[in-house]
């Protein structure tokens, strides 16, 4: 323990912006995760994780990160593997159409492809590529981006244990939008061991990105999570929300905390993905005392093992 106290006494002493560029890089994966995770907490959050005695909801994300190993939870991140998850707890009748699934670009037939569909690497977030026109596709340029995305390995960058061994993989997705006929907007609901508390709605993401957030009784809720929100903007109570609710708590029960994302379209809900580290436990709450209220709702007994559940 000695030694980690001197790395990361000696890391408070590197400018800000060099940490953030080895950090983003993967050049510091040779660190230990407690050490790594310490260093980046301090610069996003400006202090150290308490692991003895965690009580904001991101500290306990990062005790999750480093206690909390569930082996279920590689096939629960796996955007293809998930899609068992849901067909067995909620049903098939959530899932966006599957369209193809491969295991390298190159196998792609993309003439047996529709006009407009999304594609998806498995293991990681933000590979994605949504395609509105087919015959505007650049394959060089798509082949590299993809490429790229599945030779990274998104647990070096945050060090979610759960994405370190997921099998890349592509898949595509059939391309959808809701009423703004523009993106979708995903309700991400979070819930602690079957219990929602509160939804996030993400909107223009591709202008300026805010989002708003809501109680389960679709109130506003004056205060924001990394990025701004706008009381102004009024989005209406989805028709199904008491739905979106029930399948959240069905998803999220037995598990400490987990985020679970759908899509309202035309009446009908979609699943979107589930998340078990929201902002990998690095997003900044404003005011701080939503961060604690959702901490304290974390109970870490919940977690695989460190004395909890088996």
């Amino acid at each position: 323990m000695s030694k980690i106290k001197k790395i990361l006494k000696k890391s408070s002493k590197i400018p800000v912006v060099l940490l953030n560029y080895f950090f983003n890089n993967g050049l510091c994966k040779f660190l230990p995760d407690e050490v790594y995770l310490n260093i980046m907490f301090r610069i996003k959050q400006g202090k150290w994780i308490d692991l003895d005695e965690p009580k904001s909801f991101n500290e306990k994300i990062q005790w999750l990160k480093m206690r909390d190993r569930n082996p279920r939870y590689h096939e629960l991140v796996d955007k293809y593997g998930v899609r068992e998850y849901i067909k067995n707890t909620i049903g098939e009748q959530y899932l966006i159409p599957l369209l193809g699934v491969w295991d390298k670009f190159d196998d792609i037939d993309f003439e047996l492809l529709p006009e407009k569909f999304v594609l998806k690497c498995t293991h990681d977030s933000g590979g994605v590529y949504i395609c509105r026109d087919k015959s505007k596709i650049n394959y060089r340029r798509l082949k590299k981006f993809i490429n790229r995305h599945m030779k990274k390995n998104y647990y070096y960058s945050g060090r979610e244990w759960v994405y370190k061994d997921v099998k890349p993989r592509i898949i595509a997705e059939q391309y959808m939008v809701d009423e703004s006929e523009v993106e979708l907007k995903d309700y991400k609901i979070f819930s602690f061991d079957g219990i929602p508390f509160m939804i996030q709605v993400d909107y223009d993401r591709f202008v300026e990105h805010k989002r708003n957030l809501y109680t389960t009784e679709w109130e506003y809720i004056p205060a924001m999570i990394q990025y701004p929100t706008d009381s102004n903007h009024i989005i209406p109570k989805p028709e199904c929300l008491d739905e979106l609710l029930d399948l959240s708590g069905k998803l999220s029960k037995g598990f400490a905390h987990l985020r679970t994302d759908f899509y309202c379209i035309n009446g009908k809900i979609y699943f979107g993905e589930l998340t078990f580290y929201h902002g990998s436990g690095f997003e900044k709450f404003s005011p701080k005392e939503l961060g604690y209220e959702m901490g304290d709702k974390i109970n870490l007994a919940l977690a695989y093992g460190e004395g909890g559940k088996c």
